[in-house]
């Protein structure tokens, strides 16, 4: 590998000076923990995506965590969910007791396919928990109308969809202005917005919402903020059992600068993945992702299949030697050993094809175009 030519990361967040004014704000204040910070982060984040309600919390895990701890999911319930999902989206549903039913995904967005969704309903089905895997929405039409048609509650995983879009009974609205029952994101340095780490859940339902208020602080009847600024003592109470999930006001105050950036890192993303497009559309046997007419990506990764005479590891290795990073297709759940004795309805062919080879290409905001076409070189040598 060249020395004279710097490396290029799989991603980098766009993160700089205003960040770190604000992270010192916070600490100059006195105040580190949950407090005002993370509440207008909290109201800033409802109002970008349009949402009635969002709770700041530790991570998108936590959030999913405290969505189906919300709506009662729990032992002897059932919650279909794509294989094809960082393993925590799967984790989750056991925190509860509940038993992740998995099913296969469309080959060309990569997300949960809604015709699998109907075959895996049983009388123990609770949930539909859907993953817009790398930023790509789910086909939220057909998901919404299974679960009314079925009585079912919809978590919609948004890990990755910060600033996504979909066109939803006529209109075009933001990932996270939830059209079931909660979404929930993250904000660990991979995705568009980070705090460092951190999530957020969003919800339409009021009482949803003081739940996962409720249960982010150990169940504790007054927060934080309310007893510092009372007047007269409070004793606090602790009704039920609740966790330790909490967001600092240190990150909120990151995660308030990171929105401001949002609507440039979406157009920039756009661009970058349009150049992709481009310039492999012309690979022999490479597929690019697909983006229906009905949404709007914001391009979190950018993942290629590999044509099946090409060994991915081999490929990826091939980059590497040259200075950039990949990562390989995202994983599948019920192929760890954690899961390996877990029963499936059906084969998961899609799931298995997109880890196997899938690559995710560099894509970050301050890429350059030279850069990027490093990257497109680098490819077409390493399929030859």
């Amino acid at each position: 590998m060249s020395s004279a030519r710097p490396s290029i990361p799989i991603a980098k967040p766009w993160i700089g000076e205003p960040e770190a004014a604000a992270a010192s704000r916070a600490i100059l204040s006195g105040w580190v923990t949950q407090g005002p910070e993370v509440a207008a982060f909290e109201t800033e984040f409802a109002s970008t995506v349009g949402a009635p309600h969002a709770c700041a919390v530790s991570s998108c895990t936590t959030a999913l965590h405290l969505a189906l701890v919300a709506l009662d999911v729990g032992p002897g319930d059932e919650v279909i969910v794509p294989s094809h999902s960082y393993i925590a989206t799967a984790n989750a549903i056991r925190y509860v007791g509940a038993t992740p039913v998995f099913v296969d995904i469309e080959p060309g967005t990569f997300n949960i396919d809604p015709a699998r969704i109907r075959e895996a309903l049983t009388t123990k089905t609770r949930v539909i928990l859907c993953v817009h895997q790398v930023g790509m929405p789910c086909d939220l039409a057909a998901i919404v109308k299974i679960a009314d048609e079925h009585g079912l509650r919809l978590i919609e995983d948004a890990a990755c969809a910060v600033g996504s879009e979909v066109r939803f009974r006529g209109e075009w609205q933001k990932i996270g202005r939830p059209v079931g029952d909660v979404a929930c994101f993250s904000f660990h340095p991979r995705k568009v917005v980070t705090t460092g780490d951190g999530g957020m859940l969003t919800t339409a339902d009021p009482e949803l919402d003081a739940k996962f208020r409720l249960l982010r602080q150990h169940g504790m009847s007054v927060p934080d903020t309310v007893r510092h600024g009372a007047s007269q003592v409070i004793f606090e109470s602790y009704e039920t059992t609740g966790f330790n999930y909490r967001l600092t006001d240190i990150q909120a105050a990151v995660g308030r600068e990171q929105l401001k950036r949002l609507p440039e890192m979406i157009v920039r993303r756009r661009v970058l993945a349009a150049n992709y497009v481009d310039a492999l559309s012309d690979f022999s046997g490479l597929e690019l992702p697909a983006e229906p007419n009905w949404c709007r990506s914001n391009w979190q990764s950018y993942c290629v299949v590999l044509p099946e005479r090409c060994e991915q590891r081999d490929v990826m290795q091939r980059l590497l030697d040259q200075g950039i990073s990949t990562r390989r297709g995202i994983m599948c759940a019920h192929r760890e050993p954690a899961y390996s004795a877990h029963p499936l309805l059906h084969p998961l062919d899609a799931s298995e094809r997109a880890q196997d080879h899938g690559v995710l290409l560099p894509l970050y905001h301050e890429m350059a175009e030279e850069v990027q076409l490093r990257v497109v070189d680098a490819l077409r040598l390493a399929l030859a």
